[in-house]
């Protein structure tokens, strides 16, 4: 029996962009990866509507009430209750609530890599260390790097090319680090097996 993460169905609002998420499915090592957002009036996804991508995954957006804005590669997407947007993974992108209640999707990562354990980083950091985001609401720099460092290949801004942006968050990791950053939630080790199956040498 899998362990999770949180107890299932946890709620973190972030109170910056006024997002709440909901971990319905908390584990590791499931066929996708699957999780709730709930957006106040005015409130937005993926860090104050910055635009970003996915480059390992497709991200699918179920609205269950309310209307999601998806704005994909700067072209505005409506999704209203009971339907469904996918952004192809690589293509940038950000959304935000568009009604004037709130709005409920289901968000689903078509490849689950650790999304479970980044968005529960993010979402911790805004409840146990708000001095980590500036008065706007985005993540500061130095956070920002860590992060994506720890969880590479999970999440990048549109605006930079992939590659600068590994190069300059391994840095700033470091810098971080010293200067008292810290994950939430680290990254689960992959076992010794998982490693030899996924590069087709048998484990010992």
């Amino acid at each position: 029996m899998q362990t999770a993460l949180v107890p299932a169905d946890t709620r973190i609002t972030n109170h910056f962009n006024k997002e709440t998420f909901v971990f319905t499915h908390p584990y590791d090592d499931q066929p996708v990866s699957r999780m709730d957002v709930i957006l106040e009036a005015g409130g937005s996804g993926g860090g104050n509507a910055i635009a970003h991508v996915h480059p390992r995954t497709d991200e699918i957006f179920t609205v269950h009430y309310g209307r999601l804005m998806v704005s994909l590669d700067g072209v505005e997407h409506y999704v209203e209750a009971g339907q469904s947007a996918t952004v192809p993974m690589g293509v940038p992108h950000f959304f935000r609530n568009a009604f004037d209640g709130e709005t409920r999707a289901t968000v689903t990562f078509t490849n689950p890599q650790q999304h479970q354990r980044f968005f529960l980083n993010l979402a911790l950091w805004t409840e146990n260390h708000p001095t980590y985001f500036s008065n706007n609401g985005e993540v500061k720099l130095l956070a920002m790097a860590l992060g994506l460092h720890e969880f590479r290949d999970h999440l990048y801004v549109a605006s930079l090319p992939v590659r600068m942006q590994k190069i300059l968050f391994a840095g700033l990791s470091v810098v971080a680090r010293l200067a008292g950053y810290r994950l939430a939630v680290r990254p689960r080790e992959v076992e010794k097996s998982e490693t030899s199956r996924l590069v087709g040498v048998p484990a010992e």
